[in-house]
């Protein structure tokens, strides 16, 4: 830790997510230099009680009502000191508590809009891994960073990756600092050489399995639709004041380089690590300085090869319609993230074939009309309308 620094207070928004353990795995490695102060959840109360004896936060919240009266009876019962509280608007408020320093924003999906704002216009170190939050809103978002000055770092493997072979002036514009392009990797998920033929008999727990990460149901499952890469598209060019043509998705499978950054005179930067969250985890969090993450080092020799090659859009229908939402602008984003959430809850549910996953969200976004995001409630408008379109199109293809 550098002398004179203090102990930087932590909020973990979406603590019991696979997000929110790495991140308190990187505290626990690195205790003399956070301490957290709230931890933020939905409904898995056992999973809080146990963070809540490791870490002893002030606050835990669960947006649940019910798993939050669990787990203070729970509490109460261990005589532990920490105060649990509930609801969205408890949520918020422990993303802007004016004695937190860093938020973890890790609440997976539209849930984790709001809170993250809050976290930003309240000024906060905002470590974003809920892409969403961006997608949904873009410049509405990088607006509330800028007059708060808030100090947004990004989480997700990609962007990070990005961001480290960035040069630190990237800001005034990408081709004032020489950059060409951004080149998106993605492992291409558990089908990519499956049989489309095949795609209508895929499980959830097939498409759970990714071959590379170890990540939530939801996330897993964009993962295999590359609707998780699309997202992160639409998102790196919000991040890094990039068109859509300036970015680019290269499926890379063995998930040991992040991305990369392409310059006008040739050179193309690329950031390698073995695929661990904590990585990314522990750069943002202490950054501009490195901590321990727990993540071993690379060994080149067994690793032996990298391969490269483009998607296959045929086989990534969600890449594409994310692709083209980006170039669309306006609330397309915000509708293309809700109809897949919709859809994406179905096939967890077992209510929708997984090859009609990009078919909600294509016929979703075919009816609805595109338009100008100029304030937080029209993006809200525009995800309740997809969300209530994409459930009609489910009912029609149970």
């Amino acid at each position: 830790m550098v002398a004179g620094s203090r102990v930087q207070q932590l909020c973990v928004l979406g603590s019991t997510g696979s997000i929110g353990k790495s991140t308190l795995d990187v505290v626990a490695r690195n205790a003399d230099r956070y301490r957290v102060r709230s931890l933020v959840a939905g409904k898995n109360a056992r999973m809080m009680l146990e963070q809540v004896r490791q870490f002893a936060p002030e606050y835990a919240v669960m947006a649940d009502p019910e798993a939050a009266d669990t787990l203070r009876e729970w509490v109460r019962q261990e005589q532990l000191a920490t105060e649990v509280l509930s609801g969205t608007l408890s949520v918020a408020q422990a993303a802007a508590d004016s004695e937190v320093d860093v938020v973890m924003a890790a609440i997976v999906g539209a849930a984790g809009l709001l809170p993250t704002l809050a976290a930003v216009k309240a000024g906060k170190k905002v470590l974003l891994a809920n892409k969403e939050a961006l997608v949904m809103t873009g410049a509405l978002f990088m607006d509330s960073v800028k007059e708060s000055g808030s100090l947004l770092l990004p989480i997700d493997s990609e962007h990070n990756a990005i961001f480290q072979c960035m040069p630190p002036d990237y800001q005034q514009g990408l081709e004032q600092v020489g950059v060409e392009r951004i080149l998106l990797t993605a492992s291409g998920g558990p089908f990519r050489d499956t049989p489309l033929d095949t795609f209508a008999g895929i499980t959830p727990e097939q498409a759970c399995a990714h071959p590379n990460w170890s990540m939530g149901r939801k996330i897993s499952v964009d993962s295999a639709t590359m609707m998780n890469k699309g997202l992160e598209y639409i998102e790196a060019c919000w991040l890094f004041g990039a068109t859509p043509d300036q970015v680019d998705v290269v499926i890379h499978p063995q998930s040991i380089i992040h991305s990369l950054v392409d310059y006008k005179d040739g050179s193309m930067l690329a950031q390698m690590g073995n695929p661990d969250m904590r990585t990314p985890i522990a750069h943002a969090m202490a950054w501009p300085e490195r901590i321990q993450s727990g993540v071993r080092s690379l060994s080149l020799a067994d690793i032996g090869r990298l391969d490269f090659y483009d998607p296959c859009m045929e086989r990534f229908r969600c890449l594409k319609l994310a692709q083209d939402a980006a170039f669309a602008g306006g609330t397309a984003a915000a509708m293309l993230n809700a109809a897949n959430e919709e859809a994406v809850d179905a096939f967890l549910e077992k209510g929708l074939r997984f090859d009609r996953i990009p078919e909600v969200v294509d016929a979703t976004l075919q009816v609805l009309q595109v338009h100008n995001a100029g304030d937080i409630e029209q993006v809200l408008d525009a995800d309740r309308q997809a969300r209530k379109l994409a459930r009609q199109q489910i009912v029609r293809w149970h």
